[in-house]
C-alpha cells in the first residue's frame, strides 16, 4: 500500500518520470471584462518560480480531463468548475531548464500543457495561495509588456488575441 495519495509519486519516482517523459498539465487562462484582463499569480514554486503565471496543474495518472479540470480549478481558484464552462485554446510545449529538483539534479522539465480559457471575475485577494503568493488582474496589454510575466503566459495571451 502506497503512502501517497492516488496519482502521486515518491520524489524518487517523480524524478525518474521528469527525467524520461513529459508531464501533462492544464493551465487556466482566466479573463474578465470580455477578455480585457487576465488573472495571474506570482509563482511560489518551480517551475516558473517568481514569475507572474496563469493558474494550473498536472493531470494525474488515471484522471480524466474533466476530473483533472475540476480538481485543478478547486485547488487553484477555490471553486470546482466544469470543463464544459471553458474553451480549449490549444496545446503548448513548455520546457523549463532546471539545475535541481528537490535536491536531485535535473536537466530540464518538459510539459505538454492544455490551455483552457474561462471568462470569470474572481476576487484575486480571496484565491488559494499554495502555488501563488499573490494574484492580481492585469490588462492584456500590461501583461504582454511586463517583463515579470512569463513568456508562456504571453503565448496564451497571443492566442487569445488571435481569436
Amino acid at each position: 500500500m502506497s503512502a501517497f495519495p492516488p496519482g502521486f509519486l515518491s520524489d524518487e519516482d517523480f524524478f525518474h518520470v521528469v527525467q524520461h517523459a513529459p508531464l501533462v498539465a492544464i493551465d487556466l487562462i482566466v479573463t474578465r471584462h470580455k477578455g480585457q484582463e487576465i488573472l495571474l499569480g506570482k509563482r511560489r514554486n518551480p517551475p516558473a518560480q517568481g514569475w507572474w503565471f496563469v493558474p494550473g496543474g498536472r493531470i494525474r495518472k488515471g484522471e480524466t480531463l474533466a476530473d483533472a479540470f475540476q480538481r485543478i480549478t478547486l485547488a487553484e481558484l477555490g471553486e470546482r468548475l466544469s470543463i464544459e464552462e471553458a474553451r480549449l485554446l490549444g496545446a503548448w510545449t513548455h520546457l523549463y531548464p532546471q539545475e535541481a529538483f528537490r535536491g536531485l539534479p535535473v536537466t530540464d522539465i518538459h510539459y505538454v500543457t492544455l490551455g483552457y480559457h474561462l471568462e470569470r471575475a474572481f476576487k484575486a485577494e480571496a484565491l488559494p495561495a499554495e502555488q501563488h503568493g499573490a494574484f492580481r488582474w492585469f490588462s492584456v496589454a500590461e501583461a504582454l509588456e511586463d517583463p515579470g510575466v512569463h513568456r508562456y503566459t504571453k503565448w496564451y495571451l497571443e492566442a487569445l488575441t488571435r481569436g
